[in-house]
C-alpha cells in the first residue's frame, strides 16, 4: 500500500514573516528563490493525541529544532528566532489550532528572494504549519525494492541535512518502486553499501544483534533512530551495531524495519520479492513499536522528557 498524504488546512494558524497568520493569507510569488532552486530546510515533527488525558504530546521537539538549525547553516539561512523560541511558537499554534488528533508539525525555512540567479544569498524566510497524521505507511509490513537511483553523496547533496532540493532524490526512488508494486525503496550509497530508505532509517538483525548503517553512509541522522537505540540498548539490553551494511543482508536477515518521524517503526516483510523472515512482524521491530509508542503517547514516565505537553480546548459548536 501506498504512502498516504495529509493536506492542510487554508482556515489554520500558521506562522510565518514574523505573525500568527491563516494558511489562506499566505501567498508566495513563483519567482521565490527556494521555488526555483530547492533552497530550502524543513523538519517533520509529531505531536500525539491522548483522548483520555485531552492533551497532545510533541514528540522531540527541541531535538527537532536542533536539527533544523543545523540544516539551514548548510544553505546559510539565517533563522530569526531561538531553539527555545521556535519551540514556543509550535506551542502557540498547536494551542491556537487546537487539534484533537494526532498531528504533525511542519517548520521551513527557506531563501525567499524574488530574483532570478542560483546562490545562497538574500532575504530567508520562516514559516511553521500544521497537518493532521496519522499512520504515513502501514505498520504492519511494507514491501520494498532496492532503488536503483543512488542516495546522493554528502560531497554533492548532503542528506544529514533535510534540504527541499534534496527531496527529488527521494521522489525518484518513490515512483520507481510505486510504479513496480512496491510500498517503498531502499537507497545505496554511492560505494554500493545500504544507505536508508527513501525518508526513513533502516535496521536489521542479523545473528542475533541489531543492526544500522553508520552516519557516514549518507543517511539523515534520525532523531527517531536515536530513540530505537536509545529503546533498544536500555530496554531490550541489545546493543546496536553501526557499520556499513551490504545489499544481500537484506536479504538474509531476520527482521528489517524502518524508523523515522513520518514513518514511525515500519517493518518489512519483503525486500526485492524476497521474503523477510516469515513476512511477519518480528518480535524485536514489534516490542520496540510498543514501546516507542507508549513513550511518545506520553504513557511511560520513564521517558517524559521525550515528550511536551499540550492541554487541548475543545472547541466551541458552530
Amino acid at each position: 500500500m501506498s504512502r498516504r498524504a495529509f493536506a492542510a488546512s487554508d482556515e489554520e494558524w500558521t506562522y510565518h514573516g514574523g505573525e500568527f497568520v491563516k494558511m489562506s493569507d499566505i501567498r508566495l510569488s513563483p519567482a521565490t528563490h527556494a521555488l526555483n532552486y530547492g533552497t530550502g530546510a524543513f523538519e517533520g515533527i509529531r505531536a500525539y493525541w491522548s483522548e483520555s488525558r485531552g492533551t497532545l504530546q510533541v514528540l522531540k521537539m527541541r531535538e527537532h529544532y536542533e536539527r533544523f538549525e543545523k540544516s539551514c547553516r548548510f544553505l546559510r539561512i539565517e533563522l530569526p528566532h531561538t531553539i527555545d523560541e521556535l519551540c514556543e511558537i509550535t506551542l502557540e499554534i498547536l494551542r491556537s489550532n487546537a487539534p484533537r488528533e494526532d498531528t504533525y508539525i511542519r517548520p521551513l525555512a527557506y531563501k525567499s528572494t524574488t530574483s532570478v540567479g542560483v546562490k545562497l544569498m538574500g532575504d530567508d524566510q520562516l514559516s511553521i504549519f500544521t497537518v493532521p497524521m496519522g499512520n504515513y505507511v502501514e505498520l504492519t509490513g511494507l514491501r520494498c525494492c532496492v532503488s536503483s537511483w543512488r542516495r546522493t553523496p554528502d560531497c554533492a547533496i548532503p542528506a544529514r541535512g533535510k534540504l527541499t532540493g534534496s527531496y527529488i532524490n527521494t521522489a525518484l526512488a518513490v515512483d520507481e518502486a510505486q510504479r513496480a508494486g512496491y510500498d517503498d525503496a531502499i537507497f545505496l550509497t554511492q560505494e554500493g553499501h545500504v544507505s536508508e530508505a527513501s525518508a526513513a532509517n533502516i535496521f536489521l538483525m542479523r545473528k542475533g544483534g541489531l543492526v544500522t548503517p553508520p552516519v557516514t553512509a549518507d543517511i539523515l541522522e534520525g532523531i527517531t533512530r536515536d530513540a530505537v537505540i536509545e529503546l533498544a540498548e536500555k530496554e531490550l539490553g541489545m546493543p546496536v551495531i553501526q557499520r556499513d551494511v551490504d545489499r544481500t543482508e537484506l536479504y538474509a536477515a531476520d527482521e528489517v524495519f524502518l524508523t523515522g518521524t513520518g514513518f514511525q517503526i515500519a517493518p518489512i516483510i519483503e525486500v526485492d520479492g524476497r521474503p523477510v523472515g516469515n513476512r511477519e512482524i518480528g518480535s524485536v521491530a514489534g516490542r520496540l513499536q510498543e514501546l516507542y509508542f507508549k513513550a511518545a503517547r506520553g504513557e511511560n514516565p520513564d521517558y517524559a522528557y521525550w515528550t511536551v505537553t499540550v492541554e487541548v480546548a475543545e472547541k466551541a459548536a458552530g
